[in-house]
């Protein structure tokens, strides 16, 4: 009798447990994202950390029940609005680059191969920012369903890290064409160029295929919500990731342009003009990588370090949430910012914008243009065309 007590209590206990770890299964995979390992977390909390009149921008799948819900209407107001005027601008800049660049083909420098190959990134990206500027203006709601929320976070991550690594190639081409002009002649060929362009496009996106095969989305008091558009469900081995990702592009790009920096102060065969121009081009690039990807991976890092800390408070989770999804923003800003690097950085798009917008001036323009292409091949002999 005590023997079939003990059996029966032990069977109990482990009924108990299954049932605890299948009800924590069905819970995971429920709200999974990004390839992470989910936390652990309440039954209750999917029910009261969101609230259908206070909107949050993301179902936070590391909230306490703690932390009571915020009114955001104004925050989703802001961004949707930001989200429009990005697109807009980015929309007409890249098209009007890509329709330049592609009548060029057959005298495309390297560096514009990868400009162009820049802008078709910027594009693939661009055309979903008006569902991320409906996400917010429906006050955290995602009618668009699942295979658009992977997109969206796929096209994110691949126009992030395809812009970061074609800046890092223009910057490398610019540095051969400036201080080894003679030198990488026979290296700095436009095949080449589209042949490193699409094994870096294979490598993002490769890199970049898990998010379009875990599920993205999860309905919350009756709304859905897309959980990959800011990732806030932080995990500390997507540090890795970002690391691998940013540094590399990074510091490439930044020791190219300070080693052609510091060719230009020594002296170079480049006209007074030309240098201004060269400089003019590195502080745009640099700008663009202070402004749009620095803070991003900066407060993706410490939103990753913080946020699920247990000693952490409400109000620093709000704040570290707020500072992901601003950063996340700017990046969409890259695409908008770009454009200014073709015309700055491009003789032959700059022109062919010239002569598209002061048709009036054409006579003009032209002589111009061609006085400054002569100036070009007494000068230099491949530097010139890069800026």
């Amino acid at each position: 009798m005590p023997h079939r007590t003990y059996v029966i209590g032990w069977t109990a206990v482990l009924m108990a447990r299954v049932t605890r770890l299948l009800h924590h299964l069905a819970l995971s995979s429920a709200v999974l994202s990004e390839g992470e390992d989910p936390p652990e977390m309440k039954m209750e909390s999917t029910t009261t950390t969101y609230n259908q009149s206070m909107t949050p921008l993301l179902f936070n799948l590391s909230s306490t029940n703690s932390c009571a819900p915020v009114d955001n209407t104004v925050e989703n107001m802001v961004f949707g609005g930001y989200y429009i005027l990005v697109f807009l601008l980015a929309l007409n800049g890249n098209a009007l680059a890509l329709w330049v660049f592609s009548r060029q083909r057959g005298t495309s420098s390297p560096a514009n191969v990868f400009l162009l190959h820049l802008a078709v990134a910027d594009l693939s990206y661009v055309i979903i920012l008006p569902l991320r500027a409906t996400y917010h203006l429906t006050g955290g709601h995602w009618p668009f369903g699942e295979v658009p929320c992977r997109l969206a976070g796929f096209l994110f991550y691949v126009n992030m890290y395809a812009s970061l690594y074609f800046l890092a190639c223009v910057a490398g081409d610019r540095y051969l064409a400036v201080v080894h002009a003679v030198r990488s002649l026979k290296v700095r060929r436009a095949r080449t160029a589209h042949i490193v362009s699409l094994l870096l496009w294979a490598l993002v996106v490769i890199s970049m295929a898990p998010l379009l095969v875990t599920r993205q989305t999860a309905k919350v008091e009756g709304m859905t919500v897309c959980l990959q558009l800011y990732r806030e469900k932080a995990s500390r081995k997507a540090l890795i990731s970002l690391a691998v990702a940013f540094t590399p592009p990074f510091l490439s790009t930044l020791s190219c342009y300070l080693l052609i920096i510091h060719s230009l102060r020594r002296g170079s065969r480049l006209e007074p003009q030309l240098k201004l121009r060269a400089l003019r081009t590195i502080g745009l690039v640099m700008l663009i990588y202070v402004v749009c990807f620095l803070p991003y991976h900066a407060s993706r890092a410490t939103f990753i370090l913080g946020y699920a800390h247990p000693d952490v408070s409400c109000q620093t989770r709000r704040g570290l949430s707020l500072a992901n999804r601003f950063t996340s923003s700017l990046t969409c800003l890259n695409g908008a910012l770009d454009p200014l690097v073709y015309l700055f950085g491009a003789e032959k798009f700059r022109g062919t914008v010239k002569r598209l917008f002061c048709r009036d001036k054409a006579g003009g323009s032209g002589a111009t243009s061609g006085v400054e292409l002569k100036g070009t091949h007494e000068s230099s002999i491949s530097a010139k065309s890069e800026f």
